[in-house]
């Protein structure tokens, strides 16, 4: 299995490595890129998941990455494991330039006429956040729940960012749907030559073995007769 690991890891390491794996996020990507590669399945079909899990991975679909991944590569016909794959091109170092980039081009496709900082998504995002839990918490109090918070992160947070990740993320998921095809073309044929170099000299060894044992039973069978024509026997 792809995602089997033979020490299983205890929640604390597991959101550790979410953050920061352990041998490092190059380490990490040609391991992804490895296990693609492998994939048994076609390149275009490979080359399918790679790009409904890449542009799920610029989505911003916290939590749902996987499972908007996999109904992704269903709709377009690709390999779903390459697909789960693929939602790991984006980290924790590269994704708050990518959002800046995403909500700056949101903004402006929308008209929204806000100072997009930093300060700004830390304050608006902590506000929706203390109105969620408050709304969560006014179920099982008298308390009426507040939506100011998280109508303005979605409006001026989520939905530019959303808007404009579409853009750039089919851009690059494309560019990564054709660099897919001729690397895994190029993987699988150097398989197929390898495993067929490796047949052809298992079938050299099982001829040379089969000629050697019939030369020694030649030689068994030459070496009795000899020893019945031999002078002086009876």
């Amino acid at each position: 299995m792809v995602f089997k690991r033979r020490d299983p890891q205890g929640w604390g390491e597991w959101l550790r490595e979410q953050v920061y794996p352990r041998s490092g996020f190059k380490r990490a990507t040609r391991y992804v890129l490895y296990r693609m590669r492998r994939l048994p399945d076609q390149p275009h079909r490979i080359a399918r998941g790679v790009f409904a899990g890449s542009l799920i991975g610029f989505l911003p679909l916290p939590g749902l990455q996987f499972v908007a991944a996999w109904l992704a590569s269903r709709a377009i016909r690709g390999n779903l494991l390459a697909a789960l794959l693929a939602t790991f091109n984006t980290n924790p170092i590269t994704t708050p330039f990518f959002a800046v980039l995403a909500m700056t081009l949101g903004h402006w496709i929308l008209g929204i006429e806000k100072p997009l900082s930093w300060d700004y998504i830390r304050v608006a995002t902590e506000t929706a956040g203390s109105d969620l839990w408050f709304n969560v918490k006014s179920i099982f109090t008298p308390d009426v729940a507040r939506w100011d918070g998280l109508i303005q992160f979605w409006h001026e947070i989520y939905w530019p960012y959303f808007i404009g990740a579409l853009g750039p993320g089919i851009i690059l998921s494309v560019i990564a749907y054709y660099i897919t095809i001729p690397l895994v073309e190029a993987y699988q044929k150097a398989r197929a030559a390898k495993a067929h170099e490796r047949r052809e000299r298992r079938s050299r060894l099982k001829e040379a073995v089969a000629k050697a044992a019939q030369r020694l039973k030649h030689r068994g069978e030459h070496g009795e007769s000899g020893g019945d024509d031999a002078p002086g026997s009876p």
